[in-house]
């Protein structure tokens, strides 16, 4: 596997891990920001912040893998 591919899987594994298994850390109804309690405010983040990090992941795969002229199709 190559390095811009590792990148880009650890990249896009972060808003899963944080949405799935890090919400039974954060499952709290005090502090309310932004008139959310904590753990709506922590989900509507992270659904807001994963475009830009698969963007950044994508970015990363296109920079480190770029196509060769013998792989054509």
């Amino acid at each position: 596997m190559q390095k811009g591919t590792k990148l880009a899987l650890i990249l896009g594994s972060i808003p899963f891990v944080t949405l799935v298994f890090a919400l039974p850390l954060v499952n709290r109804v005090e502090p309310v920001i932004l008139g959310l309690p904590f753990l709506l405010f922590w989900i509507l983040s992270w659904v807001i912040l994963t475009p830009f990090i698969l963007l950044a992941a994508y970015l990363c795969e296109k920079k480190f893998n770029t196509p060769e002229e013998d792989e054509e199709e």
